[in-house]
């Protein structure tokens, strides 16, 4: 259980690497943006994605 779950953090931090390398300009803008959502909005977003991660996972395993 161990393994998976450092598998999936370490494939998290790829996937979050990617934006800043490919394209540093576009993400710093997307950075910048970000930082001016409302405390709300940024709960609700989190919360979807949060209930979208568990459904895609229900459905594969």
């Amino acid at each position: 259980m161990w393994e998976s779950l450092v598998q999936a953090l370490c494939l998290l931090l790829i996937l979050e690497g990617m934006a800043p390398f490919i394209h540093p300009g576009r993400w710093r803008k997307l950075v910048t943006s970000i930082a001016t959502v409302k405390d709300q909005q940024l709960r609700v977003f989190g919360l979807a994605s949060m209930l979208l991660g568990l459904a895609v996972l229900s459905l594969l395993s």
